[in-house]
């Protein structure tokens, strides 16, 4: 326990005539267990810097000052400043931006380039958000994120059950689920129940750099249509006469009647170095 008094989210809401935004997914975090759940998984030392996107009312801003060097918190909403304000008033150590993160590049809001994310973000954007953060260059060390576990253990899944999210998260690191939050934690409580996923990232992604973008098309295409078999998806997506697709597949060691959700990481990484091979590339 860290002996920080918890926040009164209603009565701080109450205060400053704010209500929570459904369009922007806020539900605040108000269990300290949940809390320090967030904290442990985070893994913070005294040196290291924190991005922290959303931080709404500054629950979690407040416990994230106190394990790391310097937190540099990013909220979307401006009517929560104020409130926002008070409730880190006596932290030195966080630097309130007011933006879209999907907007500003997260290498330029950080002074270290081993710096460490920790987000309590709404399902809509999460996968928009994972995104941006991986493909910033450098990324960071570590992403933990509290989300909708439902996306969570999607993140996680392994080939049987992959989706374009998964593999977009596994090129770049190692997903895993720390803990799960009940929707009870969260003022208002969302309709479903939430989990802290940890990404430590790799040192570089698993896909060399030079097919990542070939890597992305194809899995974009062939997840685009996932009821039909891999051969008539890449067909279709990569805008590749059925018989090239089925060629590629085969010299990939691939079944062309799979699907998608099938193939593991690195069979996508042979697909794609062969389409880029063949093309002479």
């Amino acid at each position: 326990m860290t002996g920080l008094p918890p926040l009164d989210i209603p009565s701080l809401l109450r205060k400053y005539g704010l209500h929570p935004s459904k369009g922007l997914g806020q539900n605040f975090l108000t269990d300290d267990q949940a809390l320090q759940t967030i904290i442990s998984a985070a893994d913070l030392g005294p040196a290291d810097a924190v991005l922290e996107i959303g931080p709404g009312l500054g629950s979690l801003t407040r416990h994230l000052a106190l394990a790391a060097r310097s937190v540099t918190a990013v909220e979307l909403d401006a009517r929560l400043f104020p409130a926002l304000t008070e409730a880190i008033s006596s932290f030195q150590n966080v630097r309130l931006v007011q933006g879209d993160i999907l907007k500003l590049d997260p290498v330029v809001l950080m002074d270290a380039p081993d710096y460490l994310v920790v987000a309590n973000i709404p399902y809509y954007i999460t996968s928009a958000v994972i995104r941006h953060l991986l493909e910033s260059s450098p990324r960071p060390r570590r992403v933990v994120l509290t989300i909708q576990q439902e996306v969570a253990e999607r993140v996680c899944a392994l080939p049987g059950d992959m989706s374009l999210l998964a593999l977009s998260v596994q090129v770049y690191g190692k997903p895993q689920i720390r803990a799960r939050i009940p929707a009870g934690a969260f003022y208002p409580p969302p309709k479903v129940d939430s989990a802290v996923l940890s990404v430590e990232i790799y040192p570089e992604p698993a896909i060399p750099n030079s097919l990542l973008d070939t890597f992305f098309a194809l899995a974009k295409a062939g997840f685009s249509q996932k009821r039909k078999t891999l051969r008539n998806s890449i067909s279709a997506g990569m805008r590749l006469p059925p018989a090239e697709a089925e060629k590629l597949l085969t010299a990939a060691g691939i079944n062309p009647q799979r699907r998608a959700e099938t193939l593991d990481l690195f069979e996508w990484g042979k697909i794609s170095e062969l389409f880029l091979s063949a093309r002479g590339r």
